[in-house]
């Protein structure tokens, strides 16, 4: 068998050193943009192509997929805040009303989280009802990674793929962030568009719990509040579900009891509207449906970074 020719030290080194550009890029762009003012374009386009790096100067590898995971996620969390750098512009595309039109039909002429928080206010014990459930809407900043973390420990094999649709959700859902900023129920509610009160619980339950250290807590976590559609925390913890499920039928029994309680919680605190949550259900189920349309591309895509690798690896 022919063997191919080795790549000239040239070659290697500026592919190489390309590679490192662009890692360096994902984490540095992000953290500069504001003072440099970096084109929202430039700063998406230098996060999208650092797990490329990855792909080609790290050896394939359990390592390399939770690295390049890991950097995708950082940048999402980047991106997914930029509509929000212009409040202004962005409020005068913020779309508000039909959600409510929408989870009106569905309630039957009230909002589901109106119905849900006045029925409930009247349970015994509903203090800690509400602890629990904001607990529960807290966790989601773990939850789906450790849903990934376990599949990669003992089912190694499934975890590039329960990882690329997890990605792909973030991805899209922050797409569509840009191209429809849509207010949440507590939002809307705060601006009298809802002609209903919807309380936001877990505000409530943040100053409660811990005091004076809240608003500081709010103001690092809260990020873009006019990111309600779709839902990604109920589309990743659906996705993480069904990644379980095809896991073991004790993990997808956890994943689907988490997935559950959190949708309700998200409409019942005022988070989101069921509209919201049916939209986050429809991204995973167009993500996991349109995976094989987009199998050429994602194809040739890593036929390219496999040639990248062998020259970079010399």
């Amino acid at each position: 068998m022919k063997r191919r020719p080795r790549p000239s030290p040239a070659l290697r080194l500026a592919v190489r050193a390309g590679a490192g550009a662009a890692i360096g890029a994902a984490v540095a762009v992000p953290l500069i943009r504001k003072r440099l003012r970096i084109p929202a374009p430039v700063t998406v386009a230098a996060c999208a192509c650092g797990p490329l790096g990855i792909a080609v100067l790290a050896p394939r590898s359990r390592k390399r997929d939770v690295a390049m995971f890991a950097l995708q996620m950082w940048g999402f969390i980047m991106v997914h805040e930029l509509p929000f750098d212009n409040p202004e512009r962005l409020r005068s595309r913020l779309r508000s009303g039909y959600p409510i039109v929408t989870d009106r039909i569905i309630g039957a002429g009230s909002l589901p989280s109106t119905r849900l928080q006045r029925r409930l206010a009247r349970m015994p014990g509903v203090a800690v009802f509400n602890r629990v459930i904001t607990w529960t809407h807290w966790l989601w900043f773990f939850e789906p990674y450790v849903a990934l973390a376990t599949i990669m420990l003992r089912h190694n094999r499934r975890f590039p793929k329960s990882a690329r649709q997890l990605a792909a959700i973030f991805d899209i859902g922050c797409a569509v962030y840009f191209a429809v900023p849509t207010a949440p129920p507590w939002w809307a509610s705060e601006q009298g568009l809802t002609g209903e009160e919807v309380r936001r619980i877990m505000v409530e339950v943040g100053e409660e719990t811990w005091g004076s250290a809240w608003p500081k807590m709010y103001d690092a976590l809260g990020g873009n509040p006019w990111a309600a559609m779709p839902s990604l925390h109920f589309a990743t913890s659906v996705s993480a579900a069904i990644s379980l499920s095809e896991a073991g039928k004790v993990e997808g029994t956890l994943g689907w009891a988490y997935a559950s309680t959190l949708g309700f919680g998200l409409v019942y605190l005022g988070e989101h509207y069921v509209t919201d949550l049916a939209a986050g259900a429809l991204l995973v189920a167009v993500v996991r449906r349109g995976e094989p349309l987009v199998e050429p591309l994602v194809r040739t895509v890593s036929e390219t970074l496999q040639r990248l690798e062998r020259i970079a690896s010399g």
